[in-house]
């Protein structure tokens, strides 16, 4: 167990007090918290990156971690805090199950484990930013643009560069699958 693997096991327990804190409007908190596990997700990604201490499990642990994070508290700004449409939630969690099957479809066939692309990491930032601008509806929900609330239009950019990505990882998943 290196030090990345460690931070992504820290992530994943994160969530459950996170998804604690959010659920009972402890805004603050939740946010620190939220904002703790993205820095751990960049520093782990720098210390393995640096010191070459890349494993196959953190390749797939690592965005499991961050797609537990965010869908957490997609599901509960739409069930439980009303901040979302759940229309935008199914169709993000739609993608995730999608692209998790892809990326297990990959490591079964061909014992290939998908990594992050640019894509990817644009999209996790710009979902991480939606969701810190949600959670915090003031001032962010009463500035307009369009006639649609900042925060919302956000989270929407943030759906439609996650759809961007799924198309890429798709078109990658394509490449890869029919090598030989």
């Amino acid at each position: 167990m290196n030090i990345p693997n460690i931070l992504t096991i820290l992530r994943f327990l994160l969530i459950p007090v996170f998804a604690y804190f959010l659920s009972t409007r402890n805004f603050i908190v939740a946010v620190l918290l939220f904002l703790a596990a993205g820095l751990t997700d960049v520093l782990d990604g720098y210390v393995a990156r640096k010191y070459n201490l890349i494993t196959s499990w953190g390749k797939i642990a690592d965005p499991l971690a961050d797609k537990l994070m965010q869908i957490t508290a997609f599901v509960i700004m739409s069930l439980v805090l009303k901040i979302i449409p759940l229309e935008l939630v199914l169709v993000i969690l739609v993608k995730e199950t999608l692209m998790g099957l892809g990326a297990l479809v990959l490591y079964k066939q061909k014992k290939f484990v998908v990594s992050a692309n640019w894509y990817g990491k644009i999209s996790t930032v710009v979902f991480y930013l939606a969701i810190i601008m949600l959670i915090f509806d003031e001032p962010f929900g009463r500035w307009n643009l369009f006639g649609i609330a900042v925060n919302l239009l956000v989270f929407i950019l943030a759906v439609i560069a996650a759809l961007f990505a799924f198309f890429m990882y798709f078109r990658s998943y394509l490449r890869i699958k029919h090598q030989k």
